[in-house]
């Protein structure tokens, strides 16, 4: 059974999202919610190779190894 996600959960959670990413220096243009989703789904679109490596490097970094 899938979880219902109301769309003010989806927003609070995308805008959680982009300012941890805005922290990081990391600016994905086409981050959203779609709000055509009843599991309200966070979008985080498409972006440049670098911004994709500097993202994961990112994370990365938080990882406990």
């Amino acid at each position: 059974m899938a979880m219902q996600i109301n769309a003010s959960e989806s927003h609070a959670a995308t805008e959680l999202l982009r300012a941890a990413l805005n922290r990081a220096g990391i600016v994905l243009p086409s981050l959203g919610t779609d709000d055509g989703s009843s599991l309200g789904l966070v979008t985080l679109g498409r972006v440049r190779p670098d911004v994709a490596v500097r993202l994961a490097a990112r994370l990365d970094m938080g990882q406990d190894v």
